[in-house]
């Protein structure tokens, strides 16, 4: 059983002998079963779900009860993954995967495009050619119900808690995680982070260094110097490039907002609709490459964040639409340009600008 003492026990992943308890309360949470309900009978009328209700319980708790192990959650979800992934795009390819030693654990920082598709993508890559998945790095900010925590933690992702309030809390939650960090390491286990706190909404694909100094705190406490630390934790670069952005309109109308108004003030359930959007939107074509271990000195986490973006940036594989909103010189299909159209169409004036350069900043930022 969990020890009381475990450091991590209020932001790590449930290990095997947790997963019973933690389905159970997920099925008896009333939010959760609301939530089911309303996607699966939404044009059914209130008293109609009210009478479901103890019918999904069961179906849940038959369905779940071979869910005993983090390996068997795994596979549930790479069901769906696949499901999602055949109606979603038009294939997913991947690169620099044969260079990784099936044996090493990585730090794998890659830029972010898509909240639960970013880590979902990585981790099946891994898992088609072999190697163990990760554990996914997840803001407390997308955790507001009990039960998107309850799911989180199932699935391999540990918390980084945003929302401390004070220095004294934020240090010791930065130094937690940083220890967390080492520790999955150091035990075999991979990470998965994004490269800044929230996604790049105009395409700009940039590390924040503040990201490669949390990384070095448990480095000072060990009275290790940065460069030294840093090449323990074997990071790699990841960039994922999707052809179309199931959410780059939302993107749009949220920095037009923000730049013509000062602020975007987030509705109730804003983030939980970019989770769904973005795992049943469509996506085109989808390529996540994986980079080359950091295995330099750097002196400083800007310079680390440079060499970051430098291979995120170099990876990012370009499609037609990208050249397109870049207006460089490419032979691109009429659909393309089309497709393109119609989306600035249903934006207004001030929004179309934002729209186009989150496609065509992967280009510059090439060049």
């Amino acid at each position: 059983m969990t020890s009381n003492t475990d450091p991590y026990i209020e932001i790590r992943p449930y290990n095997d002998d947790e997963i019973p308890a933690a389905i159970d309360r997920l099925i008896n949470d009333e939010e959760f079963i609301n939530a089911i309900l309303q996607h699966r009978f939404s044009n059914h009328a209130k008293w109609f779900t009210t009478l479901m209700t103890p019918f999904v319980k069961i179906y849940l708790k038959i369905k779940w009860a071979k869910l005993n192990s983090v390996e068997a959650i795994q596979l549930e979800v790479k069901k769906y993954l696949e499901a999602t992934l055949d109606s979603t795009t038009d294939g997913v390819t991947y690169s620099g995967l044969e260079k990784l030693d099936k044996d090493s654990a990585y730090l794998f920082v890659s830029n972010h495009r898509d909240i639960a598709m970013d880590p979902a993508l990585v981790n099946y890559g891994l898992h088609i050619s072999g190697m163990k998945t990760v554990r996914i790095a997840i803001g407390d900010n997308l955790l507001k119900k009990p039960c998107a925590t309850e799911l989180m933690k199932l699935n391999k992702s540990f918390i980084v808690k945003r929302s401390s309030k004070g220095p004294r809390e934020m240090m010791k939650a930065l130094g937690t995680l940083s220890s967390y960090i080492k520790h999955s390491l150091d035990t075999g286990n991979s990470i998965w982070i994004a490269q800044r706190e929230g996604r790049a909404k105009d395409g700009n694909d940039f590390t924040d260094p503040a990201i490669m100094k949390m990384f070095h705190v448990e480095g000072r406490r060990q009275k290790m110097a940065f460069p030294e630390y840093i090449k323990q934790l074997k990071i790699v670069p990841v960039a994922i490039s999707y052809e179309n952005d199931p959410c780059d309109m939302a993107k749009a109308l949220e920095l037009y907002e923000k730049a013509s108004s000062g602020s975007y003030e987030k509705s109730e359930f804003e983030d939980i609709e970019s989770i769904v959007q973005g795992i049943v939107g469509y996506k085109g074509r989808v390529h996540v490459a994986f980079g080359d271990v950091i295995e330099q000195d750097f002196e400083t986490p800007e310079a680390l964040a440079e060499e970051l973006d430098r291979q995120i940036h170099d990876k990012y594989k370009l499609f037609p639409i990208n050249y397109l909103a870049a207006e460089k010189e490419q032979e691109v299909k009429d659909g393309v340009k089309a497709k393109l159209e119609e989306k600035l169409k249903e934006l207004p004036e001030g929004a179309k600008q934002y729209l186009l350069d989150s496609y065509a900043n992967p280009v510059r930022n090439q060049a």
